[in-house]
């Protein structure tokens, strides 16, 4: 996957000066370090399922991390109360865990989920982090 590299925050986007908030990138460890583990071993549950998929792309940065493939299809924010993960998508879902959902416009959904313990991250969960990856 080619990258541009940001001159002044040295992070990667998919396009050469896409717009972003420029601000330095972290690593993974520092997004989860405040946070309890469980946080982390989510996390983990989802990337370790992307990675048969392909490249991917971990910009992590102090709010959490967002996951990049040709273009960013999820993020990961740590909460207070839950590991809020976003999963952009092509078409509406459902699930008990989702809190919530909008239309993004060009036929795309962005689906938040609550998830609190590592057991939460379920097959249909990891079947649409792998959607959202290759679409």
């Amino acid at each position: 996957m080619s990258r541009w590299v940001c001159p002044r925050c040295d992070r990667e986007f998919g396009r050469e000066r896409q717009s972003h908030v420029c601000v330095p990138g972290v690593t993974v460890d520092e997004v989860f370090a405040p946070w309890p583990e469980a946080y982390r071993e989510i996390y983990d549950r989802l990337v370790d399922a992307l990675g048969p998929l392909g490249p991917l792309h971990e910009d992590a940065v102090g709010v959490g991390v967002f996951l990049k493939a040709g273009r960013k299809f999820a993020e990961i924010r740590p909460k207070a109360r839950s590991l809020q993960v976003e999963i952009t998508l092509a078409r509406p879902i459902a699930h008990p865990l989702l809190a919530r959902s909008f239309a993004m416009g060009s036929g795309r959904y962005a689906h938040f989920f609550k998830l609190t313990r590592p057991e939460d991250v379920d097959g249909q969960i990891l079947e649409w982090m792998a959607e959202a990856y290759d679409a």
